[in-house]
Formats: structure tokens, sequence, C-alpha cells
């Protein structure tokens, strides 16, 4: 790998596991044990080379529009902090975190760090043996919570119109996970596949087989070894009735009844409304309800379409007003930039 002197300098036995570009010619390095950041010659300084050692207590992020702070806490040191280009702030901060990981033994040796996901104030980390949870401002400190692949009994995503949860059933309790419905598809693919490799199968039907606690084929196995004989005969759903000598009453007599309750029926409600429907009427006039008009009024819906034609040009001018004023906070944010770097 072609790095630039001083950093081979500074990395002397160590090899490199990471490398990101964080603008023009500046890049991060990850080592087992440190993230280099190397600044290249500016206008106003020579090249340098700053290291982070990666036995931190915690990891923050805080965001900005165009630039992105990282910062690690450490138990003697304090805090360090180093800045990035926002558009490279995920690219970057997944090697990070999963030197920070390992040198804090949450991963154990060998075990590989395949994606790191972030929502508001959640932090996914999916590696080769486990999915871990992070709730909180900070990416990562010890208040994290690890579900390990050899524990999980089930998994599940139940969709909603904003969210989708995941349920990662472990050890038979399910442990819930809401993910936005924009960024689900990326987060099932990756943890399913995880999954799927843990378990040397080859699809998400075959994870679930593979996941299905033993007991059930048991169950299965034990029921299928039951023997409940021929059965009994069928109750007879129309048994004779019994007059008060005794004697079966005719099936004749009470078709003929139950015939002459129908056709009086019919002969009552023919071409008419029965009591019935008109308490129904009665009751729902009762509740305030009225019936919609189905002619509408279109006097509404053209004061609604100006009204929208006002919002979107307005919305249309803030817009590019916004524009201008990034576009003059940036210029504004380099040359304070290249100042405090003495560029």
């Amino acid at each position: 790998m072609d790095v630039p002197g001083i950093v081979e300098s500074t990395l002397g036995d160590e090899s490199v596991a990471a490398r990101v570009s964080i603008g023009g010619e500046d890049e991060l390095f990850v080592t087992p044990t440190r993230t280099l950041i190397y600044r290249a010659d500016g206008l106003l300084s020579d090249e340098t080379v700053n290291e982070y050692p990666h036995d931190a207590e915690r990891l923050s992020l805080s965001e900005g529009r165009r630039k992105t702070k990282i910062q690690l806490e450490y138990a003697i040191d304090g805090e360090r902090e180093f800045t990035l280009p926002s558009a490279e702030a995920d690219q970057a901060l997944h090697p990070v975190l999963a030197g920070v990981m390992n040198a804090s033994g949450v991963t154990d040796p060998g075990e590989s760090v395949n994606q790191t996901f972030r929502f508001s104030e959640l932090t996914l980390v999916i590696t080769s043996d486990r999915l871990v949870k992070h709730v909180g401002e900070v990416v990562w400190d010890e208040d994290y919570e690890e579900y390990r692949f050899e524990d999980v009994t089930g998994l599940d995503f139940e969709e909603g119109s904003v969210a989708t949860q995941i349920v990662l059933e472990v050890n038979g309790r399910p442990q819930r996970i809401k993910a936005p419905n924009d960024s689900i598809d990326e987060v099932r693919q990756r943890l399913v596949e995880a999954l799927c490799s843990y378990y040397d199968v080859a699809s998400e039907a075959a994870l679930a087989e593979a996941l299905a606690p033993d007991d059930d084929a048991e169950e299965r196995a034990a029921s299928d070894e039951m023997d409940f004989g021929e059965g009994v005969d069928p109750l007879d759903a129309d048994p004779p009735s019994v007059d008060e000598g005794g004697q079966e009453a005719s099936s004749d007599d009470g078709d003929d009844a139950g015939e002459s309750a129908r056709v009086g029926t019919v002969a009552s409600s023919e071409g008419t409304t029965t009591a019935d429907d008109d308490d129904a009427d009665d009751e729902f006039d009762e509740a305030g309800f009225q019936p919609a008009d189905a002619d509408g009024d279109d006097g509404d819906d053209t004061e609604t379409a100006d009204l929208a034609a006002e919002i979107a040009d307005l919305r249309e001018t803030v817009e590019t007003q916004n524009e201008l004023l990034e576009q003059q906070q940036a210029t504004i944010e380099q040359l304070i930039e290249e100042l405090s770097r003495g560029r």
C-alpha cells in the first residue's frame, strides 16, 4: 500500500486496516490500535499526522451541514477530537468504531464488524457474531447492549407506516428494535446475511428452520406417534324431539311450522321497511352522523388550489435564500478552518 512517508514512519510495525479519504489529499488511516489523521500540505501549513488511540471509553459524533466532529473520550487524557467532511462521516466512523469496540473487548479476535447504522439516537452495529445496540446521544459507550447470534432463536420484521420493528428473539424472548422504513431494506439484508453466514445456511427460509428450537421438532414427532383409535360416532346434528308422552315428535310438523313462520315474515316485510330498520335509522340520526354531500363544493376546491400554489411559491423562495446563506456560511467556515490550522 502506497502511503505518505510521514504516515509510514508513524505506523511502525502496524498494518493499515482501513483507509478513508476525508477531503482533498487528507486521509484517515485505521490500524488495530489507533486512528491516524493525515493532513496534506496546504497553502499555509505543512503535512501533519495526528494519532487517536482506540482505548477510548466513549465515542461521540456531532454532525453539521458540512463538517462532522468525532470525539473520543479517554480515562486519563480526557477528550480529543478531529473534524472531517460530513459526506465522509459514515464511511470514516465505521472503521473507527470497529477499532474502539475491538480495543474495548466488545468483539472477539477474528470477529469482523460488517456494518454500522445510525438512526437519530440509535446506533446498530452488525458483526459476524452479534448485533450491538446503543441508545443515546453518543455513538458508543459502556451502556451498549449485545445479542449474540448463538442465542438467537427467531427473527421477524413488523412493518409500520413510518418505521419497522426488528423482532430479534433471543433465548425465546423477543427484543424489539425500531428502524426507519427508508433504511430497513439494507438493515434486513445485512442482518440476515450475517445470521445466514453464522448458521451456514443459504436463505432466509433456511435460517428460520435453523433458528427453530429443537423441542418443536420433538413435540411434532410425539404428536405423530399418538394413537387416538378409530374414534367415536359423530353426534346427530338434528336429534328427534320427545313429546310429553315420551313419543318422538314428527319432524313434518316442525317443518310445517317453520315454513309458516317464514312465509309470515316475508309477507309482513314485502314492499315496506321493518320496524328494526326504522329504529336503526333513528339511532344513526341521533348519533350526529349526516350523509355525505356527493356534489361537493367547487369553491372550496379552488381556494385550496390557490393556497397550495402560494405555499409552493413561498417554499421555493425560502429554499433559494437558504442556499445563498449556506454558500456564504461555507465560505466563512472554510476561511476560519484554514486560519485556525495555520494555513
